[in-house]
């Protein structure tokens, strides 16, 4: 596994960050390690849901988890507001940084990681396949 260290910057979209990042990366598949940082919007789609869930104002990020793949990223996120108040959910696109969001990435040179539609779930899933010798 090579491990690499990555700082956002205020309003940027942690989401569209991670997924543009892991489109430029040689390797196909990742993961991540850890994540924390501060969000001045957060878009969730919580569990069992399909809306998303937007709050705003000064929000701390807990815990940042999830897979990349070239095709996309499956990324779950819990967050506290100013009064410590804590939510966690599918992180989606349009959540934006406040302060800083550090983050530290896995990348598994030996896999490929790929979303598919699973008709069972009605949701693109993980496929995960052994990477090609170059």
């Amino acid at each position: 596994m090579k491990v690499v260290p990555l700082r956002l910057r205020p309003r940027v979209d942690l989401r569209l960050a991670l997924e543009d990042w892991m489109g430029q990366q040689r390797q196909q598949a990742g993961c991540l390690i850890n994540g924390i940082g501060s969000h001045s919007v957060a878009r969730l789609r919580l569990a069992g849901r399909q809306e998303i869930t937007t709050l705003t104002g000064d929000l701390e990020i807990l815990s940042l988890a999830g897979t990349l793949s070239p095709d996309g990223a499956h990324l779950h996120i819990a967050i506290a507001d100013n009064s410590g108040a804590v939510i966690g959910g599918h992180l989606c696109a349009g959540s934006l940084v406040r302060t800083t969001a550090e983050l530290v990435v896995g990348l598994l040179p030996e896999w490929r990681f790929s979303r598919e539609l699973d008709p069972a779930t009605g949701w693109a899933e993980l496929r995960i396949s052994p990477r090609a010798p170059d």
